[in-house]
């Protein structure tokens, strides 16, 4: 999840792609969004090393002229030959 936090800062699409299962990876990866994310925080996680599917609760803060906010997601992943690759999510998991 921070490696592809990092990705979406620094607005790095291979990486996105290389971490997005195929078959839920949009065509377009380009970069929409705000200007900047400031921060994550990793709410929970669950899904180790044995396993072939996992969570992870965060809390990603961002920033774009004068607005700011937080994106909550709850995502999920599935493991293929030993990588942990980004299935989908719900937003805003409480609303």
């Amino acid at each position: 999840m921070r490696s592809r936090y990092t990705a979406f800062a620094v607005r790095d699409r291979t990486h996105l792609a290389r971490t997005w299962h195929p078959a839920t990876r949009p065509d377009d990866l380009e970069a929409d969004g705000p200007e900047e994310w400031t921060g994550l925080t990793v709410v929970r996680a669950a899904g180790g090393a044995d396993d072939a599917t996992g969570i992870v609760e965060f809390r990603a803060r961002w920033r774009s002229g004068s607005d700011s906010g937080e994106l909550h997601e709850v995502s999920r992943f599935t493991r293929v030959r030993g990588r942990w690759l980004y299935v989908g999510g719900v937003v805003d998991p409480s609303a």
